[in-house]
């Protein structure tokens, strides 16, 4: 598939997704919506890709919703539709989804100032590094109205309802020291080569696991915060009755017994 606002690269089962619409400083359109949902259901289906790495291109992580494309679009700057999107137009909402129901785990790695549809977009994934120049603000009341792609139902599960309710009514950006003192990102970094050597770190540690068993526990977390906790046990049960016969599953109790390291295959 053709992508003008993306870049893709695979290194063995690693996926670096880079935002790449760098001359708008990765401003959320539509099309560069579009093309976040599309890559990452393909992510989700590609059983060679275990983990993904989310980057920017441009010289900030993203600055926010592209005001001029959603004018045009309609979504701003009047009473128009709202509740009438087609069909056609809700990437720019479903983008936010697509990147949290991937089945393989999302790092993202943040640099510069990630506002608005950023922080929506980060809020997705399921770890977050950021070097020591990166800010974050979570914008919306600040131009009058209500963020509404998912980041305030997202971060109090980060964050906690005090720290979301700070950044909301605010709309101020937070340092990333603030950020990593929330509990926003895991760990700040001196600069972007740190922060992608980090990154990938941590995703050559999930690939010590077995990946079916990494992608259905981002599932089971998932399915857990809407649920009761009984409710989540049991979901993780159904799933343990499927891994226990699987290849890997077999595979990780013969490498204890002969003491080596597992050979995954995801299967």
């Amino acid at each position: 598939m053709t992508r003008k606002w993306i870049e893709l690269k695979v290194d063995e089962h690693v996926a670096t997704v880079s935002l790449n619409r760098s001359e708008a400083l990765n401003a959320l359109s539509y099309e560069l919506a579009t093309e976040i949902t599309e890559i990452f259901q393909e992510l989700g289906t590609m059983e060679k890709i275990w983990v993904v790495v989310l980057k920017s291109n441009a010289r900030i992580f993203c600055a926010g919703l592209d005001l001029k494309d959603a004018m045009t679009r309609g979504f701003i700057g009047g009473p128009k539709r709202m509740l009438d999107i087609p069909a056609r137009d809700k990437n720019i909402f479903e983008c936010c989804h697509a990147i949290e129901e991937c089945k393989k785990p999302v790092i993202a790695a943040v640099h510069g100032i990630c506002v608005g549809a950023g922080l929506d977009i980060i809020s997705c994934c399921d770890i977050r590094l950021c070097t020591a120049d990166a800010s974050f603000s979570l914008r919306e009341a600040r131009i009058g109205i209500v963020a509404d792609m998912g980041v305030l139902q997202r971060l109090p599960y980060i964050i906690g309802q005090g720290y979301t309710r700070y950044m909301a009514y605010t709309g101020r950006f937070f340092t990333s020291a603030e950020a990593q003192r929330m509990g926003l990102v895991l760990e700040v970094f001196p600069d972007q080569e740190a922060m992608l050597a980090a990154a990938n770190k941590i995703a050559s540690e999930i690939l010590e696991s077995a990946p079916l068993g990494v992608q259905n526990t981002k599932e089971v977390l998932n399915y857990s915060r809407s649920v009761p906790i009984k409710d989540g046990i049991a979901l993780a049960i159904h799933k343990n009755m499927l891994l226990l016969q699987t290849e890997d599953c077999a595979e990780a109790m013969k490498a204890f017994a002969e003491k080596r390291p597992p050979r995954f295959k995801g299967a």
